[in-house]
């Protein structure tokens, strides 16, 4: 497919139905472009992950299965 840089004004709505449009190889391409342009991950939120991983494994009681979680996320 040939492509031409355009800068060319559109709602996130309009975006959205461009994006409907393509084929299911077009879209995984998009995801990638989109996630490979700025994938880092911040270090401070990498320790936060990486310590809230070690504290459930110490404490494996304190974790709830999705079923228990999601029906105290909803009133």
């Amino acid at each position: 497919m040939d492509t031409t840089k355009k800068n060319i004004p559109i709602n996130f709505q309009q975006l959205m139905e461009a994006v409907k449009q393509l084929s299911p190889k077009e879209k995984l391409k998009l995801n990638e472009i989109i996630w490979d342009e700025n994938g880092s991950i911040p270090i401070e939120h990498q320790e936060l992950v990486m310590d809230r991983i070690k504290r459930a494994r110490q404490n494996p009681e304190t974790m709830l299965d999705w079923e228990e979680a999601s029906k105290r996320l909803v009133p």
